[in-house]
């Protein structure tokens, strides 16, 4: 085009409809913050307060009644309408406060909508109250890093994703020191009361807050927050309190968008294997509502293969009249068996392609794997605990730590010193690939915790798939299954008869519409032999074309695809569902900090029902909390839930498995989510795991 035609860059940058296509504000955008969530039913009164909600029993834990005496004692207590407050009531209610929020951990959808609920109901409750944002997490608190929060503030971050607001950390306050910067904060700021939003870690901080800022007046609040789901909350007699924490809906719906995509690309290409890790690094929770949501193919879930008995060989043990102690929990050898075992079903029926999700933390309830967990964050937590340098200082590369795990394996077996590493550990470490090695000895996240989100899950297993699959093609027993019509059709073409031919290549020539090559047929020269032998070619001729094409089809080619699930779901904006509970949460929030309560965890009891039957609680945090490894050392957390087994949510899946494999001839069962689409009427309500809870709960 001549210089003269081009339209000045000035003006076209001006012109209205460049502005509206390269804006950040779009119609979803706008459409996400001009929606306005439900509220539950109490909310509609102007007075709440609180009830003792009888009915609930918790095993306390001794250390847990020593080390925070203040908020051990807490009730569960719900919310109900007052409709005829009296006036100390009023004022209480109606008081000018100063609260401060935190997000703590990493970032899961709705967390914004927690700030926006909070906000509405102190604004309403008396206009002057101040709303403070600690920025970048815990480190706000420690610092005094505000910032006030405004109607402009909190509008512009309506029902959206992440936790820019105000950012996020993962610092921990467990010393005195942090403690004496926290309370210096909240006296500077006048605080009447912190909340605290994060998940298991950050709500146990948040009881030790509380216990620490009690005599200064100053209330602290939870809300469960994590994309794992491994938050809910029950008591000691299996009674649900909270069904589930939030974010987890948004990011299980938006891998299972993702993965359902990888469904459609898999089934149209026909030559890849998806192996897609999810995160959840002690809970399968993820993965268990990404199955339900997309009927991958074959999906893991960690705490059915802790639970794991080897049948086989117990048979064995009991006809030999001898113990076999590795019957009991999942190895990683038999894990890569079975999905070697589903692939090669597949690739009979001629689908050598699929999608096998894994969640990230599997590898945790792997038998030899725990072992080496459990023992190398002991022997971490201990030289951290005994020396003035930390263990990744002190050996800052992986030479240097397995020569310090070498030389305690000589210390035990030379020297008779009790050590946790001796000589068999230091061996079967040894035999391990040398990536995983150097996997299992990253260092530990700010809680001690192995950080399973670096070790590359996918890879370890799959590499084992890979070579017992080979195995298996050399013994002629992992095979492309031949659809009959496709061999007919290819034989006559060429002018051969395809029952002259037929039995003498397939193992099922007479009963299957998917053709078998026989296991004797593993290469060019064995078809050929076995074509000689038959008469049907002279050894000086060649295996016609055809018949050589059919074989070809008939070897497998086997390609993955690896993907990480994480980040992109827990940045994902928010699903109604997260919209409206996080909202209600903050609308709980401020009803327990206005009728005077600390040490309480906001939470929304029967969310696994319709939303008619949400009923905003207050949860006491101590009564949870139990004695679990950290760092090498006992110390009290709030204990992580994990997938039950027994529910009916994994049962379903489970009686699904093999409709899903879909290890036989016709078309796969795959299920298509959709995106979050927010404003479409068709957005599912609660997480499908949440649904099936409900419906086996109602009848």
């Amino acid at each position: 085009m001549p210089d003269r035609d081009l339209i000045n860059l000035e003006d076209l940058l001006k012109d209205p409809d460049v502005q509206k296509a390269t804006s950040n504000e779009n119609q979803e955008l706008i459409e996400r913050r001009d929606y306005t969530p439900p509220t539950c039913s109490v909310f509609n009164s102007d007075f709440i307060k609180l009830e003792k909600y009888d009915g609930f029993n918790f095993m306390i834990d001794d250390d847990a009644k020593e080390k925070l005496p203040n908020i051990i004692d807490k009730n569960v207590m719900r919310l109900a309408a007052d409709d005829s407050p009296d006036d100390d009531f009023k004022e209480k209610i109606t008081q000018k406060r100063n609260i401060g929020i935190v997000f703590s951990g990493g970032p899961a959808p709705g967390g914004h909508n927690v700030i926006a609920g909070l906000f509405d109901a102190a604004k309403k409750a008396n206009p002057e109250s101040k709303i403070f944002g600690f920025l970048m997490g815990p480190d706000g608190i420690i610092e005094n890093e505000t910032m006030e929060l405004t109607q402009e503030i909190v509008d512009k971050h309506r029902n959206l994703g992440g936790f820019s607001m105000i950012k996020t950390g993962r610092t921990k306050i467990d010393t005195k020191k942090k403690n004496v910067l926290s309370r210096e904060t909240a006296r500077n700021l006048e605080l009447d009361a912190i909340v605290v939003v994060g998940g298991d870690d950050s709500n146990t901080n948040a009881a030790f807050l509380a216990q620490e800022l009690f005599q200064d007046d100053v209330q602290m609040i939870g809300v469960p927050k994590t994309i794992d789901g491994d938050i809910q909350v029950k008591d000691s007699d299996g009674k649900v309190l909270c069904a589930m924490s939030f974010g987890f809906h948004t990011a299980a719906r938006a891998f299972a968008k993702s993965i359902s995509n990888l469904c459609t690309d898999c089934s149209s290409d026909v030559k890849y294997w998806h192996v897609c890790k999810v995160m959840g690094r002690s809970a399968s929770h993820l993965a268990l509502e990404v199955a339900l949501q997309t009927h991958a193919n074959m999906t893991l879930i960690g705490e059915d293969l802790a639970d794991y008995i080897d049948n086989r060989r117990l048979e064995h043990a009991e006809k030999t009249n001898t113990v076999d102690y590795t019957a009991y929990g999942m190895t990683l050898r038999h894990l890569s068996r079975m999905i070697c075992d589903g692939i090669v079903r597949r690739a009979a029926v001629g689908k050598n392609y699929g999608v096998l999700v894994i969640p990230e933390g599997v590898l945790e309830c792997i038998n030899e794997i725990q072992h080496f967990i459990i023992k190398l964050n002991a022997i971490i937590g201990e030289y951290n605990y005994s020396h003035d340098t930390g263990f990744h200082m002190a050996f800052p590369t992986t030479d240097d730590k397995l020569e310090y795990l070498r030389r305690l394996a000589v210390l035990s077996r030379e020297d008779g010193v009790a050590t946790l590493w001796g000589t068999r550990d230091d061996d079967l470490f040894n035999t391990l690939p040398v990536f995983f090695r150097e996997g299992l000895l990253t260092e530990r996240d700010s809680h001690g915790n192995f950080q399973f989100s670096l070790v590359k899950t996918d890879k370890v297993i799959m590499e084992l798939v890979q070579d017992y699959l080979e195995i298996l093609r050399e013994r002629g027993t992992y095979k492309i299954g031949i659809h009959r019509s496709y061999y007919e059709k290819t034989l006559m073409n060429a002018g051969l008869q395809p029952d002259i031919y037929g039995p003498l290549l397939f193992k099922n020539y007479n009963d299957a519409d998917y053709l078998l090559v026989k296991k004797t047929i593993m290469s060019n020269r064995t078809l050929k032999n076995a074509l000689v032998k038959a008469g049907l070619i002279d050894m000086d001729e060649h295996v016609p074309q055809a018949v050589t094409k059919i074989y070809k089809k008939s070897v497998p080619n086997f390609k993955t695809q690896s993907h990480f699930y994480g980040y992109d779901g827990r940045g994902s904006d928010p699903t109604r569902f997260d919209c409206n509970y996080t909202y209600n949460l903050g609308l709980t929030v401020f009803s327990l900090i206005a009728n005077g309560e600390t040490g309480l965890m906001a939470a929304i009891k029967n969310l696994e029902g319709n939303f008619e039957k949400w009923e905003p609680v207050g949860l006491p945090i101590a009564p949870l909390m139990k004695l679990e490894e950290r760092k090498g050392k006992l110390a009290l957390v709030i204990e992580k839930s994990l997938v039950d087994i027994n529910g009916p949510a994994f049962r379903v899946v489970k009686a699904f498995r093999e409709k899903w494999l879909a290890a036989t001839p016709g078309p796969d069962n795959y299920r298509r989510p959709g995106p979050i689409r927010f404003t479409g009427l068709s957005e599912e309500d609660r997480p499908l795991t949440l649904e099936l809870n409900a419906l086996t709960k109602s009848k």
